[in-house]
């Protein structure tokens, strides 16, 4: 079985190339369209109501470009929003959760934080999926100011290592052993964590498993691609630069109204 319309991905930035990355990187021949609204980044800070909302023109601005899957990159919005996205629509979705679970199976020490976003952690879904893991002690941390840094192209900045420095230090002091990563920005700050926890505590995203379960649902339900390598479609609508820079300069980048 074949299909050869394109994947569409959404993010409330620039962050969800994470996983972006992990799916092409994993199926090359699948045409993806990237869909960037940075203009409302960070979504961790809004209200449900606006998060659903945002999420709605996201997917209706894909579906135009006659997508066969969503991918809803972010966590924030896979979290409050994607009940209502598939309610709403016939297409399927695809969410990115904070990857407690095999921190929490793994974990010896039954400690383990997560670094997300305010929308993530006060999100139904969140607590709904806490709420199993009775017997490990999870640390929760907003990510106050990161995605903003990301987004305006410091990540190495001074403020960010500091920003860093102070969230992670009192996880580190409760005896972690796992970091989770709840926000699909987050992983570009993987560099800069690493030189900060010791080393035997473990990073852990979501991007590999969602590539998976792209894959997934291709062959159970859609069909892959026919063709060829395909060439990635970004949009953005802000200034294109960053998300260029994110990306190597490797793929074009198209500012739009939206």
């Amino acid at each position: 079985m074949h299909n050869d319309q394109p994947i569409g991905i959404f993010d409330s930035g620039i962050g969800g190339t994470s996983i972006w990355k992990e799916i092409h990187h994993l199926l090359p021949n699948e045409k993806t369209i990237y869909l960037a609204d940075s203009k409302n980044a960070p979504y961790g800070q809004k209200s449900k109501e606006e998060i659903i909302a945002l999420s709605i023109k996201n997917t209706e601005f894909l579906l135009k470009m006659n997508c066969k899957l969503i991918v809803v990159a972010c966590n924030t919005a896979t979290t409050n929003a994607i009940e209502e996205l598939r309610d709403k629509y016939d297409v399927p979705f695809i969410g990115i959760e904070p990857a407690i679970k095999p921190a929490a199976s793994n974990s010896k020490t039954q400690i383990i934080g997560i670094l997300a976003t305010q929308g993530t952690l006060n999100s139904a879904l969140f607590n709904k999926t806490t709420e199993k893991y009775q017997n490990t002690k999870i640390i929760e941390q907003v990510g106050h100011g990161l995605v903003q840094l990301i987004e305006n192209g410091d990540i190495n900045s001074p403020e960010m290592i500091k920003l860093l420095h102070s969230y992670l230090t009192p996880m580190i002091e409760a005896n972690i052993d796992y970091l989770v990563l709840g926000c699909s920005h987050y992983p570009y700050l993987i560099p800069q964590i690493k030189k900060i926890l010791p080393p035997h505590i473990q990073i852990i995203d979501s991007g590999e498993a969602v590539a998976k379960q792209t894959q997934n649902i291709l062959r159970e339900k859609i069909g892959f691609s026919s063709s060829k390598k395909s060439k990635p479609i970004f949009y953005t609508n802000t200034d294109s630069k960053v998300l260029s820079e994110i990306l190597e300069n490797k793929y074009d980048v198209e500012k739009i109204e939206f």
